[in-house]
């Protein structure tokens, strides 16, 4: 998971969680921050077609709405997203140790799947 800062800017790790911790921090993050929408990554083909991985996102989606009515949910295609964010850590010095550990790549992923979304709204 990721967040942005105030402005929109930038994108910054949260971690990462199975669905009942999601889930709580998310309750944490709506009561001390003003939070415009969700930002989910949709793992489409190469091809920009759906797969069975979609039809889970769009459970959990609607999961999302069913929780938070009030924010906007969006799909963002993810497609490559994990290896954006695995050349992102070995071109920042990250340590192949480090970069192993349970969650880096994903929060790196979400991480690039977030500032892409910002990137394309400026």
């Amino acid at each position: 998971m990721a967040q942005s800062d105030p402005l929109g800017l930038f994108a910054q790790p949260v971690g990462t969680f199975d669905r009942a911790g999601l889930f709580k921090i998310l309750e944490a993050i709506f009561r001390n921050d003003d939070v415009e929408k969700i930002i989910v990554g949709y793992p489409l083909s190469n091809t920009g077609e759906k797969n069975a991985m979609t039809s889970v996102l769009d459970r959990f989606i609607e999961e999302l709405c069913e929780a938070y009515p009030l924010i906007t949910v969006e799909t963002v295609n993810e497609h490559h997203s994990s290896r954006d964010a695995q050349r992102i850590l070995v071109a920042s010095g990250t340590s192949r140790k480090v970069r192993q550990q349970k969650g880096r790549l994903d929060s790196a992923a979400a991480c690039v799947i977030l500032s892409d979304y910002l990137e394309t709204r400026q």
